[in-house]
């Protein structure tokens, strides 16, 4: 009896820490197999509620949207005109060259005009002559002494010699070369001394208070157009420098071969002074210009077409919202429903969201992007890479 009791006591004093073992081991291998499953064994469930997502938003908002083409055309001025000689001779003096401000009426250059002033003056002489003939011959036919004929006779070369004066005074004022118009002399052609003939080209002026650009728009989109509508301009000589212009006119016809329809643009004021002739300037028009339309960032929406959605935060969380839009607009989408004015939309971040997950709103890496809300936590680089590493962790 004594070894069977003994026997038993040890078979128990054996049997009860193995046991305890085994209980200790099963609840270490519980503990290991929630985060190794994400949630205790739920597919995405509770650990993915917990965590806190960084994000960035933007708030929908209500703005002028309107379809945009892109042109590209060559500065111009507004008029330029061709200053020619109208008299033959020698050039005494030129007064201006490229770059002179000149005024209208303003002398350019002189064409030795001696010849012309002698026969003006022979002219001048003939005329005072013929006057004093004629004023005699009138005394003498009213008491008939002379015929009615020797009376018109008279009178005829008095008129003559008039004539001769203003045509030989006329011809002495194109020895002057004048600008016709106030603006800048682009071209000069000619040197002093030089030996010019009629109708030689001697200057260039253009009006340079104005500039405008015509550009070739398709027959598809300048229907959408309309006269004295603002027109953004971008100057690549200038660094990609912005001119605001307005469309002075559009064309009555199309090119017969392009069938493009010229579109003139001007650009006036104090932007002028910054642009020269021959800049190639990049237009944008706007076509189909909606007033009042709803839009949000187009890297905000997610999903094909037909099952677009947005993801909106509301008390912190995460909502998931359908959403119907129109076409991408220089990276913005219109919205027709789904969305109000005011919400606050995910722009970054929203892949990884879910549906009711918790979100926190960060600054954005790029300086175009939306800020974020005031009052709302700034997420540093070490924050979102320790949140990374979590996630990463098994």
């Amino acid at each position: 009896m004594r070894f069977v009791n003994v026997l038993q006591v040890s078979v128990k004093g054996l049997f009860v820490p193995a046991l305890l073992f085994s209980l200790a081991a099963c609840g270490q291998e519980s503990s290991g197999a929630a985060p190794a499953g994400g949630g205790g064994g739920r597919p995405g469930g509770g650990g993915g509620a917990s965590q806190v997502t960084p994000v960035e938003i933007a708030l929908v908002e209500r703005v002028t949207m309107a379809n945009t083409s892109l042109v590209t055309g060559l500065l111009e001025p507004i008029r330029t005109v061709s200053v020619n000689a109208q008299l033959g001779g020698a050039l005494l003096d030129v007064k201006v060259e490229e770059g002179s401000r000149v005024r209208a009426g303003q002398l350019l250059a002189e064409i030795d005009s001696r010849e012309l002033a002698a026969q003006v003056r022979a002219a001048e002489a003939a005329l005072t002559f013929a006057q004093s003939t004629a004023t005699r011959s009138a005394d003498l036919f009213r008491q008939q002494i002379v015929t009615a004929a020797e009376n018109e006779r008279d009178q005829s070369a008095l008129a003559s010699a008039q004539a001769t004066l203003t045509q030989l005074t006329t011809r002495l004022g194109f020895s002057q070369i004048k600008s016709p118009i106030s603006g800048v002399v682009t071209a000069r052609f000619v040197q002093g001394g030089d030996i010019v003939s009629p109708n030689t080209r001697l200057f260039t002026v253009s009006d340079l208070s104005t500039l405008v650009v015509r550009l070739p728009v398709s027959e598809l989109e300048v229907s959408q157009l309309r006269t004295g509508a603002a027109v953004n301009l971008r100057v690549d000589a200038l660094g990609g420098a912005q001119f605001p212009g307005r469309i002075r006119r559009i064309f009555p016809a199309a090119d017969s071969v392009s069938r493009l329809v010229p579109v003139e643009v001007a650009v006036s004021g104090a932007s002028t002074e910054q642009l020269r002739p021959g800049y190639t300037v990049r237009a944008l028009l706007r076509l189909d210009a909606r007033e009042d339309a709803m839009v949000v960032p187009t890297r905000a929406v997610l999903g094909a077409t037909g099952a677009r959605s947005v993801f909106v935060i509301r008390d912190g969380l995460a909502e998931r919202r359908p959403v119907r839009v129109g076409s991408d607009v220089d990276g913005q989408l219109e919205v027709f429903s789904g969305l109000a004015v005011g919400d606050t939309v995910i722009v970054a971040g929203n892949s990884l969201v879910r549906d009711g997950g918790k979100v926190r709103i960060v600054d954005p890496l790029s300086p175009d992007a939306p800020s974020r809300a005031e009052g709302t936590p700034i997420a540093t680089p070490t924050a979102l890479a320790d949140s990374t590493a979590r996630r990463n962790t098994p």
